[in-house]
């Protein structure tokens, strides 16, 4: 029998991971906060909610997919939420990237109503969401994976499971480090070749196949050449995970001074107001303290306009 699903959270990666279950039959229920970014998948097929707890009621399967702790713990265990009306026997899966210890709670009460919770964070973003490509890094219960794999087959292609409740999340976390220090050594990378008045371009299609390769310069480093900062991913969601990083970085007593730098340094992009452009704008702080601004053709001094 084909499960059931629902969907809360229809954002830059909700709405679309949504419209890849619905092109894989399964019937559908959502719910969003602005009850407009709903149309587009009722369109498609998928039925509307008025609140989390409806989708509950309609859905063996519940995945969410929101902003950060609070959200998902207001979804789930807020008023109308999930948990007043989830049955035994179905499954919760948070796909957002939150706090591994608040996942655990969250596990723990669900557990008491005889409901499993999967904390399965994604990595890939906006494109990977589209495409149906995204990684999925999954903590809990080795079987409910397996019950719940054919759902995430339709939105990724690397589905690795990492452990018990939580460890999607370290896992999730650990790779947001890895991103926020590529994109700054990408930044630092493309600002030096400029200041120095190479062609940037040329020195992009240099290195990208050696040792320096990465993701980060396939796909953000064209886009700061054509001075395209659209977000993938923004610096503010950047900023919410790389703080959860901070905070379980403290209470394991752990020093994370790359991962503090980058932190401090997308700070500045939110005083400047620049806090939805993509992680990548980065960039903008090494520039600004250079005094140069990439591009393909070599650099240009910022007094120049």
């Amino acid at each position: 029998m084909t499960e059931r699903l629902g969907l809360i959270g229809l954002g830059i990666m909700g709405k679309p991971m949504g419209k890849n279950l619905l092109k894989a039959g399964f019937p559908l229920t959502v719910w969003n906060r602005t009850a407009s970014r709903m149309e587009e998948l009722v369109a498609l097929g998928a039925t509307g909610a008025a609140s989390p707890k409806e989708v509950a009621e309609n859905s063996d399967i519940i995945i969410t997919m929101v902003s950060d702790s609070p959200d998902v713990q207001q979804v789930i265990l807020g008023e109308n939420g999930v948990i007043y009306s989830v049955r035994a026997g179905s499954v919760v899966v948070d796909m957002s990237t939150i706090s591994p210890q608040v996942t655990r709670e969250i596990a723990a009460l669900l557990k008491e109503k005889n409901v499993d919770m999967l904390d399965a964070p994604v990595s890939g973003g906006e494109k990977g969401a589209m495409e149906g490509t995204l990684s999925i890094m999954v903590g809990g219960d080795a079987a409910v994976l397996e019950r719940v794999r054919p759902v995430f087959n339709a939105m990724g292609k690397r589905i690795v499971h990492i452990g018990e409740n939580g460890m999607g999340q370290v896992c999730k976390l650990a790779n947001q480090i890895a991103v926020a220090l590529n994109n700054l050594s990408m930044a630092e990378a493309l600002v030096f070749a400029a200041k120095a008045g190479a062609d940037v371009g040329k020195v992009l299609e240099a290195i990208q196949a050696g040792a320096a390769g990465s993701w980060a310069l396939n796909n953000y480093a064209p886009k700061i050449l054509r001075r395209d900062f659209s977000p993938g991913f923004m610096v503010s969601l950047q900023q919410k995970d790389l703080n959860l990083v901070m905070q379980a970085a403290r209470d394991l007593n752990l020093a994370l001074p790359g991962t503090a730098l980058t932190y401090e340094l997308q700070k500045a992009l939110q005083a400047w107001g620049l806090e939805r452009e993509g992680n990548f704008a980065v960039v903008k702080v090494i520039e600004k303290m250079a005094g140069v601004e990439v591009k393909a053709e070599g650099r240009r001094m910022k007094d120049e306009g």
